[in-house]
């Protein structure tokens, strides 16, 4: 039985905080899955808000994708999390867990809207000894009542190497 290819597979690394493409034997791996999906949501900068307070007050980069501008059919369609304007000004309080916990939704939302899943859930923590620590991400996509898929990712915290 012949297997469908899906999706070119990106796996993360907490380790180099990186997202890469893999290749199993010369050939790009692929996944049928979510995980690539939701890496590329969380991972990819999304385009600030207005109000949001750049981690670089003197710059006036909001950042994003430029295809999200391009498309005004579908304004409100953005790819990417605003994680970055937290996680690279913030120190680790709560604070700080819940704005990326809330980043995290919002870039997760697509999978409602679209029926990809029927709920997602984020929960973040600090983990790690003080002033090493990190932030530590489960996410939670209910495929349906009875189907969930869990990731977990971890971040270092920006502010730790200033």
């Amino acid at each position: 039985m012949a297997t469908i290819p899906g999706d070119i597979k990106i796996t993360w690394s907490s380790d180099l905080m990186v997202g890469d493409f893999t290749t199993d034997v010369g050939d790009l791996t692929n996944e049928n899955g979510l995980e690539t999906a939701v890496i590329v949501s969380l991972f990819t900068n999304r385009r600030a808000k207005d109000d949001d307070i750049l981690p670089d007050p003197t710059s006036l980069d909001k950042q994003g994708w430029w295809g999200d501008q391009a498309s005004p059919d579908v304004a409100n369609d953005q790819i990417g999390s605003r994680i970055w304007v937290y996680m690279d000004r913030a120190k680790t309080t709560q604070e700080t867990l819940i704005q990326v916990k809330q980043a995290a939704e919002e870039a997760l939302q697509w999978l409602i809207e679209d029926k990809v899943a029927v709920k997602v859930e984020v929960e973040t923590e600090r983990a790690g000894s003080p002033g090493n620590d990190r932030l530590h991400m489960l996410v939670k996509i209910y495929k349906s009542r009875e189907e969930l898929v869990t990731y977990e990712y971890d971040f270092n915290w920006a502010s730790q190497f200033e």
